[in-house]
């Protein structure tokens, strides 16, 4: 985000794309702060905040990306906590509040999807930058596995 301008950031109005950085931005940005204002061992990604101002305004989003870093940071210090079970509430779409479908997870589960979610958007990310002519780094959007592997064979 630090690497491109706010017009770039902003544009979610392209021929071949409606959601730009800043829309993928504030989509990653609400799943994080689900996780972390999660309250009664409960996770609803269903009910994010969508905050516009994430995806409108790109010094606000990387000051709330660095609120989150520090949170996770902080939260990460206890293993115990992370092993801690939560019910998990995703993509029901119909259902709505408590009479909703909830599944068992684990925080630490939870931080594993959070982590491949975020590489898919970035992968998405990355594909709209290039659109509009902005090469990221090639890393940007490849999952860490992958990456490791690609290490590997080159250097196999």
């Amino acid at each position: 985000m630090e690497q491109i301008d706010d017009a770039l950031y902003a544009n979610n109005d392209h021929r071949y794309f409606r959601s730009g950085t800043g829309k993928h931005m504030r989509h990653i940005l609400d799943h994080y702060l689900s996780f972390l204002n999660a309250r009664n061992g409960r996770i609803n990604y269903d009910t994010r905040r969508r905050d516009r101002r994430l995806e409108r305004e790109r010094v606000y989003a990387i000051a709330a990306a660095r609120e989150i870093i520090g949170r996770l940071q902080a939260f990460g210090a206890d293993s115990q906590h992370i092993a801690a079970a939560v019910q998990v509430n995703s993509n029901r779409g119909d259902q709505r509040g408590e009479g909703a479908a909830w599944s068992a997870s684990t925080r630490q589960r939870e931080l594993q999807f959070l982590l491949s979610h975020t590489v898919h958007h970035y992968a998405l990310i990355a594909l709209t930058l290039r659109i509009q002519g902005v090469e990221p780094p090639e890393s940007f959007g490849v999952a860490p596995s992958t990456l490791r592997f690609e290490t590997a064979q080159t250097s196999g």
